[in-house]
């Protein structure tokens, strides 16, 4: 290894150098005139050596000790990937106010959260944690979408059958939009530029472009849609609750591409999409299952298990780790093991009603709310009780 360090830092020829004077065309110019000055050739080369060897030797070190470093941080970060990141309730924002609520969405960019509550859109810095705004008039609000690239979102309006259109900066409302009977979910396709609201009552899907901000066709979907999800490629794919199937339809020509039955899965509801390895995640919110599906054949890969009562999926690509929230007070992490083996990472302890949930794709933040509600038929909510709890990564 010695004379391997010589030879790479040029000093093996110095190595050869005797005290005397006499072979000094080793050397060359420089020892000649060492020599004639009386001084050593040898002496002089071989402390140069020596200078030069510790420097290499203080240099390799570093470098070994930076790798070394390198090295464990990656393996602890693969231990952990491996094992399943230890997720729990890091904080808990009291929002309060009244009414009940459905689905959230996290705008990752403008670090936001809008929280759909009966009949407005809260709108939270989740820096701050402050409510910076207010999206009103959004009577049986279910959801929000955006469409980030045009400034643009949009309220699923159940109650009165419209679409709020919505200026991503100012929160203001640009206009309304008469949409199916009973709009519920609500989902922007990057690749059609549409957004689709998914009718409970009318067991259909009505297509809006995004840009003009018009009614553009509808889909009849056969049966009470849930959530969706899209490839960004030309496939839309939902949940059909009261069928427990999913449809894969065309958002270009509004056709459906397939129907597919998902085998032991009641009562579908959230959904989420795994673009890369094309797997779908759908909450089975009768039967507490997650069940795993192949977005090209259809076929149900996985049924890991899940919390009672869940409502929404979601995905962390950069982490190969999907969640289910559940009414029961739990979000389930569900392992992807490769090769089609899906197994339980870690059930985390929420609040009890906490069934809805958003995920940041760039902080990986998981925020889900819940509130005390009094007894049916009625489900007051009780005053001042609505919480946004926010779910993290240990590490």
């Amino acid at each position: 290894m010695f004379a391997q360090l010589w030879r790479a830092h040029g000093i093996g020829n110095a190595i050869h150098v005797r005290h005397t004077c006499g072979r000094r065309a080793i050397v060359g110019k420089e020892c000649t005139i060492l020599c004639a000055a009386g001084i050593g050739c040898g002496d002089r080369f071989r402390g140069m050596f020596l200078l030069n060897y510790e420097k290499v030797i203080a240099m390799k070190m570093r470098a070994a000790v930076r790798i070394s470093l390198i090295l464990l941080a990656t393996t602890v970060a693969l231990v952990v990937a491996a094992a399943g990141a230890d997720y729990k309730v890091v904080k808990t924002w009291k929002l309060g106010g009244d009414g009940g609520w459905d689905y959230l969405t996290a705008d990752s960019d403008g670090h936001r959260l809008f929280i759909a509550r009966a009949t407005r859109v809260m709108v939270i810095d989740t820096e701050s944690t402050k409510q910076v705004g207010e999206i009103p008039e959004t009577a049986g609000v279910h959801g929000v979408a955006l469409a980030s690239e045009i400034g643009r979102g949009f309220t699923s309006n159940g109650r009165e059958d419209t679409v709020s259109v919505f200026d991503l900066k100012s929160l203001a409302v640009e206009k309304k939009i008469k949409v199916g009977s009973g709009p519920d979910a609500i989902l922007y396709d990057p690749f059609s530029k549409r957004v689709f609201t998914f009718n409970g009552k009318g067991h259909d899907t009505t297509a809006v472009d995004a840009s003009k901000g018009e009614v553009v066709g509808k889909i009849e979907l056969g049966g009470k849609p849930e959530f969706a999800a899209t490839d960004e490629k030309g496939t839309v794919f939902v949940n059909i609750e009261d069928t427990s199937e999913m449809v894969a339809f065309d958002p270009q020509k509004l056709t459906v591409k397939s129907r597919w039955k998902l085998t032991d899965c009641l009562e579908p509801t959230g959904l989420a999409i795994d673009r890369k390895n094309r797997r779908l995640f759908t909450g089975c919110g009768g039967n507490k299952k997650m069940t795993v599906v192949d977005a090209d054949s259809g076929k149900v890969v996985a049924s890991p298990p899940i919390g009672e009562g869940c409502d929404a999926t979601a995905f962390d690509a950069d982490r190969s780790l999907a969640f289910a929230s559940a009414g029961d007070g739990t979000i389930t992490v569900i392992r992807e093991d490769g090769g089609d083996k899906f197994s339980v990472a870690q059930t985390v302890t929420t609040q009890k009603g906490a069934r809805t949930m958003a995920l940041d794709a760039k902080t990986h933040q998981l925020f889900t709310v819940t509130a005390n509600v009094g007894p049916r038929p009625e489900r007051k909510v009780e005053p001042d009780s609505f919480v946004v709890l926010v779910v993290e990564a240990a590490h």
